[in-house]
């Protein structure tokens, strides 16, 4: 699911790198990996368990951005005689290189994620194999836990088949080439195919209730000892991108769930006070929303491309907050087991390099579907798998939640003294005068707190900017 992407450019030097790098040290984020695990990491990176079976004939392409190297999906498309598609979707093999109990896994679980900041990003396993050995870049045999999954003419799934295999990605495709390539005609059928099953795949999660959120990514840039901020909507070809994921995160769901042993990505219901203060975050950023309308045909309608729409998009991430992951084994299925944003059984198995649990769901489902028990390594690590990835989302959400604090602190910070226009999207119901608004120019989010009144909730205002100090991760607003 979405998470604020925010990047930044500028000399290592500069404020606001250097108070990243000092978020980094208060967090206490493992940057460098361990003198035992690089160099297991470097000995597996040349000796891998390498499948029986070769796939090296399928001409696979992946699409990431431009500068990723740590690429752990491959996928190739086509159509099936009666009018369906077959979707053959490869992830790395992380269990090809990282044995159980080994120095290698014992520092993935103590990573649990890759960390994304601002400036750059700490990864769940060493570079040699993340953006090496165990990537899937163009032109490199590699294992992978490849599916096959067939789609009917509506793109609803029929059948669901994953196998080990050696793989070759023949292309390093990027959201914008093929976006480029779609639109002009000129890419060939294996990426034409990506927007034709992308659409039917979002038609069917239209219909059965299920939301994707668009949320663009921001850019800080530095030049000049001074900050700019802008915006990247996501091309419709990163919507498409996804649904290939999505597609295959239900599947595997579905293959645990027959055979009983699993585990799922589940999010409940957002409770109506949620619901109602989004309804009021919109109001202040002049989204209609009739009352008629549900959420998930307000968000599928909004246009990230707009500034306002696009902060009411990051306000409805707000939605996904209580997301976690339920094991479930011997056949006792969760209740509830729906990951509501889905609206479907899902589980995450698409990101092994960047994502602990994948890991271990792709070995369920290999598992599911050749009629075996799951490994008992993975048996074993099954009940305190939630608490791992529960504590990793955490650490991943202070990295999130703080960078952008700096992040805005920095580009705000020679304008302290001045009075912008701004909404009141949010304000605390035990203290009125405290709350959240959002700046027309430049496009942000922060506190406001002052004064004895209650802050108008879903109106706009004239606010001072009080403080804003990189250092200390803080940006404050007082009303004008």
């Amino acid at each position: 699911m979405p998470r604020r992407h925010i990047h930044v450019t500028g000399a290592a030097e500069a404020p606001l790198r250097a108070a990243l790098r000092a978020l980094r040290t208060e967090l206490g984020v493992p940057e460098d990996f361990p003198p035992a695990v690089l160099a297991e990491a470097a000995a597996v990176a040349k000796n891998p368990r390498l499948p029986s079976y070769d796939a090296t004939d399928l001409p696979f392409f992946t699409v990431d951005p431009p500068t990723s190297t740590d690429l752990d999906q491959a996928m190739h498309l086509a159509r099936r005689a009666d009018g369906g598609y077959r979707v053959h979707y490869a992830i790395t093999d992380v269990a090809a290189f990282v044995v159980p109990g080994s120095a290698l896994d014992a520092e993935a679980h103590r990573r649990v994620l890759t960390l994304y900041f601002p400036d750059g990003k700490v990864p769940l396993h060493p570079a040699v194999l993340s953006e090496g050995a165990a990537s899937l870049l163009p032109g490199e045999p590699r294992p992978a836990l490849l599916w096959r999954i067939d789609l009917d003419a509506e793109g609803r799934r029929v059948a669901t088949d994953v196998r080990r295999a050696l793989v070759r990605s023949r292309a390093k495709l990027d959201y914008a080439g093929v976006q480029r390539r779609i639109d002009t005609g000129t890419a060939e059928e294996p990426v034409a195919l990506l927007r034709e099953v992308g659409r039917l795949r979002e038609t069917l999660e239209a219909e059965r209730g299920g939301i994707s959120l668009n949320v663009p990514e921001q850019e800080i840039v530095e030049q000049d000892h001074t900050y700019s901020l802008a915006y990247r909507a996501p091309l419709p070809a990163d919507g498409w991108n996804a649904q290939i994921s999505l597609l295959t995160g239900m599947a595997a769901a579905d293959l645990m769930t027959a055979a009983g042993t699993g585990i799922l990505r589940t999010l409940p219901t957002a409770p109506d006070g949620a619901v109602a203060r989004l309804r009021r975050s919109a109001q202040a950023l002049g989204v209609d929303w009739p009352h008629h309308v549900s959420y998930a045909d307000v968000v599928r309608a909004a246009d990230p491309t707009d500034p306002r729409q696009a902060a009411f998009l990051q306000e409805c991430t707000t939605l996904l907050r209580g997301a976690g992951y339920t094991v479930f084994t011997d056949g006792h299925i969760p209740t509830p087991a729906m990951h509501a944003a889905v609206a479907d059984e899902y589980t995450h198995c698409t990101a092994p390099l960047r994502r602990l649990v994948d890991r271990y769901a792709g070995e369920l489902c290999l598992a599911a579907v050749a009629g075996d028990e799951p490994p008992e390594w993975v048996r074993a690590a099954l009940p305190t798998l939630p608490d791992e990835m529960a504590a990793g989302s955490r650490r991943a959400n202070t990295v999130e939640r703080e960078s952008v604090d700096i992040v805005e602190a920095a580009l705000l910070r020679e304008r302290v003294g001045e009075v912008f226009d701004a909404y009141v999207i949010d304000v605390k119901e035990r203290e009125p005068a405290v709350g959240t608004v959002h700046l027309d120019d430049p496009a942000v989010v922060a506190r406001i707190q002052g004064g004895t009144t209650r802050l108008p909730l879903g109106e706009w205002l004239r606010v001072r900017l009080a403080e804003a100090d990189p250092g200390t991760a803080k940006v404050l607003f007082a009303p004008a």
